[in-house]
């Protein structure tokens, strides 16, 4: 079943913190669009007004800016809400390198102030963003929930340490988790700007702008990149998820593996490019191959992503020629 199908309760508020950025803004509008009430909590640190803007006039939707880390802004946020969709977090793994001590603040910290907010006002459910990076070292693919190797970066960690509060708050607590390992996400919205941006929307600004791409290693990595609107559909599905599923997280991908390489090539060839790459050193904390085994996803969210890289990327090249 499409996100878009789906029902909950005709009174029930969401909040999703970390709501003005990429996928915090994409699925504020999704929940809008299906009648349901939105609370965006952000303090604008990487997320942008102008990803929300179109929303403001809406009277089921409410901006308050803040932060994570005050947990009496997540106190004041949590009131009255049923389902909590927490985005808010630093992504970049270069940047947590130069950065741990404000990583640890705001991804584990901020994480646990929301868990803590969201259990003593009574909210129904939690799903939080993870990450892939979780899987370290591991080298077996694809990556299945339980095998996990040793962690290359603080982003990873803090993502780890999100997971393992998650499990705590439904064991000791009752408050039912939800993690959401999210692998690759690219799609509309997503900042091509800015020495930490991910690939896709920074390669396709670039090839747009008639620059070089520099791709980092030698182009052989692999990755499952996901579009947008199959995270949209795991958050909203696992809001709707079974007791029995709490505590756990899931992976969230689409089942593809791509050549960071061929992605290239497939970006010049929609936008008409000829532009051999610049090839720079590998990355710091980069995992190698990533492939996301979905079967658990699939079997306790019902999750099952509708759109494939093939689809996705042709709807974010469009998405970048109508707004850049």
């Amino acid at each position: 079943m499409s996100f878009r199908e789906l029902k909950f309760d005709k009174d029930a508020v969401f909040l999703v913190t970390g709501g003005a950025g990429f996928i915090g803004s994409n699925l504020c509008e999704a929940i809008l669009e299906l009648g349901y009430t939105v609370r965006c909590l952000d303090n604008l640190s990487t997320g942008k007004l102008e990803n929300i803007e179109p929303f403001m006039e809406n009277p089921k939707f409410t901006f308050i800016k803040g932060d994570i880390r005050e947990l009496e802004t997540c106190m004041k946020a949590t009131e009255g809400v049923t389902y909590v969709l927490n985005q808010a977090a630093w992504g970049s793994v270069p940047r947590s390198i130069e950065m741990p001590l404000l990583y640890e603040e705001i991804n584990i910290r901020g994480t646990l102030n929301m868990m803590e907010a969201s259990r003593q006002n009574g909210v129904k459910k939690f799903v939080y963003a993870s990450s892939s990076s979780v899987y370290g070292d591991h080298p077996v693919l694809p990556k299945k929930e339980g095998h996990e190797g040793k962690l290359l970066s603080p982003y990873a960690l803090t993502k780890r340490v999100d997971e393992e509060y998650g499990r705590l708050y439904k064991v000791l607590y009752g408050l039912d988790t939800y993690g959401m390992r999210y692998f690759n996400v690219f799609g509309r919205r997503q900042d091509p700007n800015g020495m930490y941006a991910a690939v896709i929307p920074k390669f396709i600004k670039q090839l747009m702008n008639g620059e070089v791409p520099t791709i980092n290693g030698d182009g052989r990595q692999s990755r499952d990149f996901t579009y947008v609107d199959n995270v949209i559909e795991a958050n909203l599905k696992a809001c709707l998820a079974g007791s029995e599923a709490a505590g756990e997280a899931f992976n969230i991908g689409a089942g593809g593996r791509e050549y960071l390489i061929d992605v290239y090539h497939q970006l010049c060839d929609a936008l008409g490019k000829q532009v051999e790459p610049n090839f720079g050193p590998d990355r710091a904390g980069d995992i190698r191959d990533s492939n996301a085994d979905i079967s658990k996803a699939r079997e306790l969210l019902h999750y099952d992503p509708e759109y494939d890289f093939a689809k996705g990327i042709h709807l974010a090249i469009n998405w970048y020629k109508e707004n850049l």
